[in-house]
């Protein structure tokens, strides 16, 4: 099941919802029991979900209300009226005396009854006075049956009696999670163990509503591999990071020039540069400025680098987990699917620690992943994920011939560890023959140094290209062999002197001294086209 907790309403939206929803659809995550989410291909899932719902806790409001006056009619809960600035004074005099602040509960004891609370309460909404509503903790032991971690237990006295409306008249994520477990027939909470200590309050108002309680499991949280905590805020780190460098090495680069350069304003960036805020929209627009890429954190990061969703699935799957089961030869199984997941899960075999993200391993089984898939296959997860991040680089693809297209795919697929990296490899295809860019020192080494050797290299090598056939890479690299021994002299090793070769080509073919293995770039390029480029590069340079 899938709800949509959007109860503050400063950080939610329609479209960071659909976005949730549509990365786990993604990663092939669907639900019995949610909001309706209609896919490209015109699937829709969610659509039969049991009649629960709403599944936006934004719409269940009445529900809550119903609810929050069962508390405040029994007397477990109630309205109090203190304004931030009044609470703030109290926590700096409880600061000040080295005491932890508790709510002292004058406002319950201001309205001794429920019809005195619920009176004051009508008359503060006539008025359009604002005001929170109370849960009256109880003081009493209260034990959580973790599946995870083991019992938890709170000592009478230790809950405080925390606000489960807010003034804008939302119920807080405590109270709301609460009353939809039982309402929609939660029976396991599995979450993360930042959780835990919120648990004993859910179960308290899980009593006080004589709810049941689900069963609770609380997982280890996911750290980077330096011990800090996996966020958000990781990206605004690294841009501010690359911000401070490049003000220390270039006297222009300042808070208000870079503010200026991403249209924000000079206090907004002067407050990130000193950690003040870690807006994230700062970070993406400072490092798009800087070109630094930012670490992925959510999934859509992912999806924009060009992981695929199996690879995904199956790393966070041994996040604090594994199933305990083993290979043929005794190893640990560590590739597997979400079938896989389904078919050995067990709570049991979550861990207490604490999980380190290791990108290099993600990246690794990303690699293995793609590396796994036919040719076909590849070149389709390519085009969908440039239909949905590159639709430039998609059109210029699908103008191509369908070989000339197949074959920069064959090319790039054993390079390539996430799908961004095509984009680098076959980069020098996408530009026209007629529109390639020569890099001078490119070409001042390899081609008109010696008095023009290399050009003339290449002269000679137009000739014996062009009666290569098939065109193909094996060919094409025997035909490089062949002219190296024949028409250069060989290298220190006695050995075909492509080292002498290839430069000359290369420069012809890309207009910079960088580029894939030169068999596989011609052949992925056609005769052709390598011919064409080759003609210019001996019309132009000079």
């Amino acid at each position: 099941m899938i709800r949509i907790e959007d109860t503050d309403q400063a950080r939610s939206s329609e479209e960071s919802a659909r976005g949730i929803l549509e990365d786990l659809a993604w990663l092939g995550i669907e639900w019995d029991d949610g909001p309706t989410l209609t896919l490209g291909d015109g699937r829709e899932i969610g659509s039969k979900s049991r009649a629960v719902g709403p599944y936006f806790q934004a719409q269940r409001r009445a529900l809550y209300d119903k609810y929050l006056m069962q508390l405040v009619g029994s007397g477990r809960a109630y309205p109090a009226f203190e304004s931030s600035e009044e609470l703030e004074a109290k926590r700096k005099v409880a600061a000040a005396a080295k005491q932890t602040y508790r709510y002292d509960r004058a406002a319950y004891a201001t309205y001794a009854t429920p019809e005195a609370r619920l009176a004051r309460m009508k008359e503060a909404d006539a008025a359009g006075e604002g005001y929170v509503l109370r849960f009256h903790a109880p003081h009493e032991e209260i034990v959580v049956h973790d599946r995870v971690l083991g019992d938890v237990k709170i000592a009478p006295g230790e809950l405080d009696d925390f606000v489960i409306r807010k003034a804008d008249g939302f119920p807080t994520y405590h109270f709301a999670v609460v009353v939809d477990d039982e309402t929609m027939g939660v029976t396991h909470v599995m979450r993360a163990q930042e959780h835990l200590y919120n648990t004993p309050r859910h179960v308290a108002l899980q009593r006080a509503l004589g709810f049941r309680v689900p069963e609770y499991g609380h997982m280890p949280l996911i750290f980077n591999p330096d011990g800090s905590k996996m966020s958000k805020r990781d990206k605004a780190k690294v841009a501010r990071k690359a911000l401070k460098e490049a003000m220390a090495k270039e006297g222009s680069v300042t808070a208000e020039a870079m503010a200026t350069r991403i249209g924000a304003t000079a206090q907004s960036l002067t407050d990130f540069v000193a950690a003040e805020n870690d807006r994230l929209d700062i970070a993406a627009a400072v490092a798009a400025e800087l070109k630094v890429p930012l670490p992925e954190i959510e999934i859509y990061d992912f999806r924009k680098s060009g992981y695929v969703p199996e690879a995904i699935v199956n790393f966070i799957g041994l996040l604090g987990w594994n199933p305990g089961t083993k290979t043929a030869d005794g190893k640990d199984v560590e590739k597997f699917d979400l079938a896989y997941i389904g078919e050995h899960f067990t709570i049991e075999r979550i861990g207490k620690a604490n999980a380190k993200f290791d990108r290099a391993k993600l990246l690794s089984f990303n690699g293995d992943y793609l590396q796994g898939m036919r040719d076909d296959e590849f070149a389709g997860r390519f085009m969908a994920w440039c239909g949905e991040n590159e639709p430039e680089v998609r059109g210029r693809l699908e103008a191509l011939a369908p070989d000339v297209r197949a074959g920069l795919m064959r090319m790039a697929r054993p390079r390539t560890k996430v799908l961004r990296d095509v984009l680098r490899i076959i980069d020098f295809a996408l530009v026209a023959d007629h529109a390639i860019a020569y890099d001078a020192a490119a070409v001042e080494k390899s081609l008109t140094a010696s008095g023009g050797e290399g050009m003339d290299i290449l002269r000679r090598f137009r000739a014996a290209l062009a009666e290569v056939e098939p065109f193909d890479a094996a060919s094409v690299h025997s035909a490089m062999e062949t002219f190296a021994s024949r028409e250069l002299p060989p290298d220190a090793k006695g050995k075909a002197n492509l080292g002498k070769l290839a430069p000359p080509i290369r420069v012809a073919l890309t207009g910079t001294a960088v580029s894939p293995p030169l068999n596989e770039a011609l052949a992925a390029l056609g005769r052709e086209r390598t011919l064409a480029r080759i003609d210019r590069c001996l019309q132009v340079v000079r």
